[in-house]
């Protein structure tokens, strides 16, 4: 009877191997991840169930964040849109990259800044790999007046975006139309007919995941959604939270997260129906800290508890929620407090894609803290952001280890703290620790790179 078994295994390796060699002689390859990038628009730290958030209700990002790895320490671009979405899509560091504010100086105006043609973007990185690609929702990286600046122009296969501003034609771009692979959408869409704007996104997403036509290939979806920003204003028929007694302005806000939450959910149960969570790894995170434009940061502790806002590069403007989710690979339940950015994102995916990312890339990949090996890290991280026209407007910030420096460009003052022992910047200590003050001055002086539209880079130092 053991001789019997013993054949019977013999025969299933043998069977097993000669299957393995016969799809190595016939080249047939193993499908790449799929890659789903989920951005939030002004969620602050502590706007999420599992960051802290006591009041606004959040079940499914929440359940997602459990089952794979919770970051502490990640870092958006910079504290504002576009600047910020640069950073992600490039690999590049806002002391380097071509967008440093919302607008820059054009002769004696300002206005939209678009990429550089060579700074290589997510998505054309990705084709390289073999990628089919799509991205839905707030582009920001471009200009009304040149289409090739869209996200359709630069790399993704298949685009929905918002656009505003004057056209090439001189005509103004209402923002409330849809641009689908460059060509308006005809309908200029009702609001009355969606929950929330991000349903109306969500809903093209589904739409490409159930039509996309080549499903050799892996996928590579860039969900930019627009909530809680400021502008997504309408909502729905919508009583959530109306119990609550809070100001309106505030309740809408909390509703505008719940509803996001749900958005995910719908999406997450497409890819799940599909079969594709198998081999897909997700990331969610927001592109700088809480908006204060028709909501009060303070009410919900948007920030979860951190110092400063939108617009500040304090730890509340730029320290975001971020998890990633990957079925089988990333342990369920983990955290980490590996520092980490947006400029780490694209030699992350060049590394799950199994290819080189760019030189340009300032980031190192996270990769390896996701699977639980060994992390390289960063001898520092850089913030800078041209916000409005002067000095005023020009802020930089460096973390090194423990040691965080600001600089707001009208103080000419650098401000240090030790993040250890006061994670909220309360106390300046810089006239304390002369040496690791000249130390930071150093790399905020080398990290920001002069660059045209942007006056004040390079730094503001007497």
């Amino acid at each position: 009877m053991k001789t019997v078994i013993y054949s019977l295994c013999l025969s299933f390796l043998f069977v097993s191997c000669k299957n393995k060699e016969t799809e190595q002689q016939q080249n047939i390859p193993i499908k790449k991840p799929n890659i789903v990038l989920l951005l939030a628009d002004d969620m602050g730290y502590g706007e999420l169930g599992s960051y802290g958030q006591k009041e606004i209700k959040t079940p499914f990002l929440d359940s997602l964040a459990s089952q794979g790895m919770r970051f502490t320490d990640f870092y958006a671009g910079t504290s504002v849109c576009s600047p910020s979405r640069a950073v992600l899509m490039t690999g590049i560091h806002t002391g380097h990259v071509s967008i440093r504010g919302n607008k820059g100086k054009f002769e004696k105006k300002w206005g939209r800044v678009p990429l550089r043609k060579t700074e290589v973007t997510l998505a054309e990185m990705l084709k390289g790999a073999g990628y089919q690609s799509a991205m839905i929702g707030k582009w920001h990286l471009g200009v009304p007046e040149d289409m090739s600046t869209w996200a359709k122009g630069r790399g993704f296969d298949y685009a929905v975006q918002e656009q505003w501003g004057i056209s090439a034609k001189g005509n103004e771009i209402d923002e409330r139309v849809h641009w689908v692979n460059n060509n308006q959408d005809s309908i200029l869409y009702d609001y009355t007919k969606y929950s929330c704007l991000d349903e109306f996104r969500t809903n093209f997403a589904l739409d490409y995941l159930e039509n996309k036509k080549e499903d050799d290939k892996p996928f590579f979806m860039y969900m930019s959604y627009r909530i809680p920003h400021a502008h997504e204003y309408f909502i729905k028929h919508n009583t959530l939270y109306a119990e609550k007694g809070w100001p309106e302005e505030e309740r809408n806000h909390a509703a505008r997260i719940t509803m996001f939450d749900g958005q995910v959910r719908r999406l997450f149960n497409l890819l799940k129906t599909k079969g594709e969570l198998e081999n897909t790894i997700i990331l969610f995170s927001s592109d700088n800290g809480p908006q204060k434009e028709n909501h009060d940061p303070l009410f919900f502790e948007s920030s979860g508890g951190l110092k400063g806002h939108k617009r500040d590069l304090y730890e509340g403007g730029i320290r975001e929620p971020m998890f990633a989710y990957w079925k089988g690979k990333i342990n369920a339940g983990t955290t980490t407090d590996h520092p980490s950015t947006f400029y780490d994102v694209m030699p992350t995916f060049a590394e799950i894609a199994g290819v080189e990312a760019p030189k340009q890339t300032d980031g190192i990949s996270f990769l390896p803290e996701l699977l639980n090996k060994k992390q390289a890290k960063h001898n520092h991280l850089y913030w800078e952001i041209q916000e409005g026209r002067n000095e005023k407007g020009f802020r930089q910030a460096t973390r090194k280890g423990k040691w965080k420096a600001v600089r707001y460009g009208d103080s000419y003052k650098t401000e240090l703290y030790d993040l250890d022992n006061d994670i909220n910047e309360t106390n300046d200590i810089s006239s304390k620790y002369p040496e690791i003050l000249e130390k930071m001055n150093a790399i905020l002086k080398k990290e920001s790179v002069k660059i045209e539209h942007y006056p004040n880079s390079g730094g503001i130092f007497k």
